[in-house]
Order: C-alpha cells, then structure tokens, then sequence
C-alpha cells in the first residue's frame, strides 16, 4: 500500500510530504529482523522522489527536513520521503502484557535523547531566557490541561448520538413520474448518469483503472475525458488500494470521487480503506464529518470471466455499518439511482452487474434522480412474492410470465437499495401473497437473501403460509467452462421450480 501511494504521488507529482516516524519496532519485533535495505528513506529512489532520513529526536533537523518537503510540493515539484529515526520509550500497547524485548541499556541509552530536553539545551544555548523557556513550558501545560479538562468535563454521548452518528442524510430527491425515454443500455444510461453530475457540479472526479483514455473496458467512462479533461477523468496505476485510498482522502476533504474498480471481485484489494476509513470516518468524529465518495463496477457472472471476475460480493458490503449498497437492474434505476449515489453524503458501493450492461431499456433524457430505499415492484400479483436482485430480476419476470399460464400470480420487487432497505414495501407484499422466494446471483450461504429471509421471519412470520425459499448459486467459486458457469448460476427454470415448490 505505502510503495503504491508513493508510485501514484510521484505519478501525478502531488503535492505531498510522507513522514515515516521510525521508532524502529512493531509490537515487540525490531525493523532490524523484519525490513531489508538500508533505510525506509531509500525507498523513494525506486520512484524518482527525495528520501530524506533525520535524527527524529532533533526538532530542528525535524523542522527543516519538512519546510524543504514542503516547499518542494507548494512549488508544485512533487512529493518527498522523510523518515524520521526516533524511539518508542513504551510499550505498543498499554493494555499488553509481554515480556520484555528491548535491553534496560537500549531503553537508557534513547531515553538520554529526549527531543523536548534536546530542545530545551539547544535554545539555551542560542541565547533564549531561562524566563521564556517557563513561559513556553507552563503555556503548553496550560493547552494540555485544557484539553484533558474538556474532555473530563463533556457530557458522556448517548445511544441516540451514537446511532445518528453513522450515516449522514441522504439527498433528498424525487423520482420521476414518467419513466418514458429513448432505449438505452444499462452502459449508456450510467454514462448519462456521469455526464449530468459532473456537469451539474464540478466537485465530481472519476478515477480508476483505464477510465479516461478509453472510457473504461465496458464503456461506462466513454467520453468524459474529452468532454471535462484529464483533471476530473484519471487513468490510475492497477492499485485498488491506493486509489480507493485516495477517493476516501478526497471525499472528506469536499471533493465527490466516482472510483471504478474495474472488475469489482478486487475491492478485496480495498477493504481496509472501505470498511475501515470510509465507512467509519463519519462515525469516530462523532457525526460531524461526511464522506461523499461512490465505488462503482461490475460484478457477477455470465460471461466467462471464471472465478476471480466473477463474484456477486454485496452481502460483505451491506454487514458494514456506514456503507450504503446500491444493485439496479435496468438502465432507468441504474442512472437514476447513481445521481443519487453522487449527490449522497455517505460512502455508496455502487454494484453493476457486468451481464446486463448491454441490456436496453427505456431512459429519460433529462437527468433525474431516484431516493434510496425504495423498492420497485416490477410486476404485480397476488399468489407469491419474489424479491429478486440485479441480473435475476429479468429471469425472475420471465418465470412470472410463464408461471401466469399456469395460473400462479407472481409479484416481483427489485430492493434497487439493499442498505437503506424498504423492508415497508417487501412486507406489505408478503402480507397480500402470504408466499417469499428470494434469488440472487451470489451464493446461496451467507447471501443477502438470508439477511431478507430473517426480517421477514422476525416481522412478518404469521403472514406465511409456507417456508422462505431462497434460490443462489451453488457454492463453489464461479467456473470458466461455459456449461459449468450456465449450471453454477441460477436460472429462470431454478426460479420457476422454487416457486411451484410453495403450492
């Protein structure tokens, strides 16, 4: 990660200092057993930067080692590498218990280089007042004492803080009434999607692997290099985790990143910087900070792809806490539901099913945007409910089409949004068909499906005339072999027969 963030600054020649404070252990296992080369500083060379290495007990030399860094990057020249030699006098951790690994000698030896004593001999020296050093002295005490007493003294935070603090409000937007237009494929209709928000506000970026010079494998990014500039349209390294990273980092500071991962099975590559930073950053600032950042690709199977480009992932996305999940399955929700993801306050993972997106259909022109959280019933009826996602909503209507000659009534819903979710809409159609099968492409064992099949079992259990039934893939990694792949995915005959299985 840090070897790819200094690639992708040295890149771009951002304007960045990387300090490395080397206080030469881990938890207990000194950088001497675990880091070739001859210093963290040297690093830089193999990406054309300065590597600086200090003395990280010497202000001075700390002070002028960074305002060089730093004027370096202001005067646009790009990042540099400091790293700063110093020492942990503690322990890693003050609630672990481990015996000792570091010499009394060793510990005596770096505590004899205290940087604030250093200081405090070295501005003697240079003539500065017994007077003014107790000035400096008892002003910093003061400022840490007023901090430790605003602390002791705020009121402890409550429940209702706490869970207000995850999420920000979502935008508020209204979906259109009449959802008429021109046929468009699901490709076209992001596009469109793209081109009105980055128009409507120029804070929006996008970046990702071959987004801009191509306009991205599937065509999604088409265009916007030529029509807003290399600026806000950025080819990146193939380093998920950098920048996803750096969306993360642009978000907070007031941009609105759109980042593509170009085949969504390596977010894997991201998950620190998703789950741990985006996703928490709102909440450990207690509510007051947002992070507008949408992650958007393909995922699922269908065309041969095989087993590291083909899975269906957003069950990990919804578990997580301050993560909204967005799944459309036809061009109108896929470009509606994406303004509303750029205009969002929260991180969105963005998940398009890679299968449908030459799939066409009916898009209005203007830009419009449709409110998370609501469920769209695709088809009504009356006999069974199927709550249906992504590419299984096509198979799920088309089951219901033949199921209607055979004098079964189906009513399909597309959640669109899996977190918010409109549980109100998926309840009171059980309420009217008392019946539920759940499909979706990814495997069947810890899928959304079994997320839906528990509130449905704890809100609306006595409405149930028969069991949940879920229908996924077999739970094996997706295959290359095309009639492997066709017997891995469910399909609409596996739809069909979970729902004659309930009369």
């Amino acid at each position: 990660m840090v070897h790819e963030s200094l690639n992708l600054a040295a890149v771009w020649k951002l304007p960045v200092v990387y300090l490395c404070e080397n206080n030469q252990y881990a938890l207990s296992t000194a950088s001497t057993r675990t880091t070739a080369g001859t210093s963290i500083a040297a690093r830089a060379g193999g990406y054309g930067i300065p590597g600086v290495r200090v003395d990280g007990n010497d202000v001075l030399a700390v002070y002028e080692a960074v305002k060089t860094a730093v004027a370096r990057a202001r005067a646009g020249d790009g990042p540099t590498l400091i790293e700063a030699v110093t020492y942990r006098w503690g322990g890693h951790s003050m609630r672990a218990n481990l015996p000792d690994y570091r010499t009394k000698d060793e510990e005596r030896e770096w505590m004899e280089k205290d940087p604030i004593a250093r200081l405090h001999s070295e501005l003697e020296r240079r003539g500065t007042s017994i007077m003014r050093l107790k000035e400096l002295e008892e002003a910093v005490e003061g400022e840490l004492d007023r901090a430790v007493r605003f602390a002791t003294e705020s009121a402890e935070p409550t429940v209702e803080i706490m869970e207000s603090s995850v999420y920000a409000p979502h935008a508020p937007v209204t979906e259109p009434a009449d959802r008429r237009g021109p046929e468009r494929t699901m490709a076209e209709a992001l596009n469109e999607a793209l081109h009105a928000e980055m128009t409507r506000d120029e804070r929006v970026f996008v970046m990702g692997e071959d987004v801009s010079l191509i306009g991205g494998i599937f065509g999604v990014t088409r265009g916007l290099r030529e029509a807003f500039g290399e600026d806000r349209v950025r080819d990146t390294p193939i380093s998920e985790a950098t920048f996803v990273g750096a969306g993360v980092g642009a978000a907070i500071a007031g941009l609105r990143p759109v980042v593509e991962i170009q085949i969504f099975d390596f977010v894997a590559m991201t998950m620190d910087q998703v789950v741990n930073q985006a996703a928490k950053f709102r909440y450990m600032l207690g509510g007051g900070p947002t992070v507008p950042l949408v992650i958007r690709g393909p995922q699922g199977g269908g065309i041969r792809l095989a087993a590291h480009h083909s899975q269906s992932l957003e069950a990990w996305f919804a578990h997580v806490p301050g993560l909204v999940v967005v799944a459309p399955s036809t061009p109108y929700d896929a470009k509606g539901l994406l303004a509303s993801a750029i205009r969002d306050d929260n991180p969105v993972i963005f998940l398009e099913h890679k299968a449908l997106y030459a799939v066409k259909g009916p898009v209005p022109t203007e830009p419009y945007a449709i409110p998370f959280g609501t469920a769209d019933v695709k088809r009504t009826g009356s006999d069974v409910t199927v709550i249906a996602t992504q590419a299984m909503v096509a198979r799920a209507l088309a089951a219901a089409a033949d199921l209607e000659k055979e004098g079964i009534s189906v009513e399909v819903i597309d959640p669109r949004t899996l977190v918010p979710l409109d549980e109100a809409t998926l309840l009171a159609s059980i309420a009217k068909t008392h019946r539920l099968v759940i499909a979706h492409e990814a495997v069947k064992r810890g899928g959304f499906g079994a997320e839906l099949a528990a509130v449905v079992a704890e809100k609306a259990l006595d409405e149930l005339d028969a069991p949940v039934v879920r229908v996924g893939a077999r739970a094996v990694p997706m295959p290359y072999n095309d009639g492997l792949e066709r017997a891995t995915i469910p399909t609409q005959a596996d739809i069909a027969e979970a729902i004659r299985s309930l009369f």
